[in-house]
C-alpha cells in the first residue's frame, strides 16, 4: 500500500467510511457482489464501473437510472465508481454525467464506491489539476463524498443518514 492509500484509508475512516482493500480484480467483484446481494441496486453503468465490477450487475435487482425519483429512491444500495479519491479528506469525486447518475450516491442507504489506486490525489487541488477540465467539460454536477450524510440540527445530536446514505463502503483495488 503506498502512502497516498494509507492516508486516504486513514482520513476516510475518520469520517466513518468503511474500507475493504483488495488485492485482485476478481476479489473486487466478489465484494461488490457481497455487498450489493439480493438488495434493489442503483448503479453507474457497467462500462463506468472499473475491475469488471458491471459483470456483477446482471444478479442485482437494478432499479434504471432513467426511472421516476420515487422508484429510485427504493434502492437499497448505490454502486459507483469514482473520478477521483482525496486522500487529505477520504472524500470522493464523484462527477454526474451520463452512465454515472449522481442518484446513485445520494439515494440509496448504502453507498459503495468502487476506487482504482491511480485515482488518488494528495488533495482537492491536485484531484482538479489532474481531472478538473474534463469533469467540468463532461458532468452537469461534480459532488464531493466525504462518509454518510451527517446532520446534528436535530437536537444538536449528530445523526448519519438523515440526507443521504448512512452507510458509504469503499472497495480499493489492486
Amino acid at each position: 500500500m503506498t502512502t497516498l492509500q494509507a492516508q486516504f484509508v486513514e482520513a476516510a475512516r475518520a469520517v466513518q467510511v468503511e474500507i475493504f482493500e483488495e488485492d485482485s480484480a476478481e476479489a473486487v467483484r466478489q465484494r461488490a457482489a457481497d455487498l450489493i446481494r439480493g438488495e434493489a441496486l442503483l448503479a453507474w453503468a457497467p462500462a463506468r464501473l472499473p475491475y469488471g465490477v458491471g459483470d456483477v450487475l446482471g444478479a442485482a435487482k437494478l432499479v434504471p437510472p432513467d426511472a421516476d425519483l420515487p422508484t429510485r429512491g427504493e434502492a437499497a444500495v448505490g454502486l459507483t465508481g469514482c473520478d477521483g479519491a482525496i486522500a487529505q479528506t477520504g472524500a470522493l469525486v464523484l462527477g454526474s454525467r451520463p452512465g454515472s447518475p449522481r442518484t446513485a450516491s445520494l439515494l440509496p442507504l448504502l453507498h459503495v464506491a468502487i476506487v482504482r489506486p491511480d485515482q488518488l490525489h494528495p488533495d482537492l487541488a491536485s484531484a482538479l489539476a489532474a481531472d478538473g477540465e474534463a469533469l467540468l467539460r463532461e458532468c452537469s454536477t461534480i459532488n464531493l463524498v466525504a462518509g454518510p450524510s451527517r446532520t446534528a440540527d436535530i437536537e444538536l445530536t449528530l445523526t448519519l443518514g438523515v440526507h443521504g446514505p448512512g452507510r458509504v463502503v469503499i472497495v480499493i483495488g489492486p
